[in-house]
């Protein structure tokens, strides 16, 4: 089982309980034809300080250019290769890649032909 997969069908646990990831519905991003989520671990969890959501981007699908104002995020791709534009820095993006986009800093996201997986973190909590 790939890496994607092991997360995809993984398991939150803390000292009060234990969900499995594979019980999360994966939902359309609002905006942006072709992206998932899975929202792992959310602002309930974390008291709003942080939260986790598996992302899923379709091959040759993008998550537009966007802000987050108030949240720093940080992508750790886990299958796949595309590119990131990240404060008008190109990245490349295959398994393996973190990148930290700060608060208020624009960044987008395309995936190649194989599609790209990977989660992404936000601080405080975007949900």
């Amino acid at each position: 089982m790939d890496t994607f997969e092991l997360f995809n069908n993984g398991k939150l646990v803390l000292p009060e309980k234990e969900e499995g990831f594979g019980e999360i519905a994966w939902s359309k991003h609002p905006t942006f034809e072709g992206v998932e989520l899975k929202h792992i671990i959310t602002a309930k969890d974390t008291d709003g300080k942080f939260s986790y959501h598996l992302v899923r981007i379709a091959p040759g699908c993008s998550i537009g250019n966007h802000i987050h104002e108030t949240q720093l995020e940080t992508h750790e791709v886990i299958k796949g290769r595309g590119r990131c534009v990240n404060a008008d820095s190109d990245i490349p993006y295959e398994a393996g890649t973190i990148s930290i986009m700060q608060a208020g800093v624009p960044h987008e996201v395309t995936a190649d032909s194989e599609g790209l997986y990977l989660f992404a973190k936000f601080m405080p909590a975007l949900c």
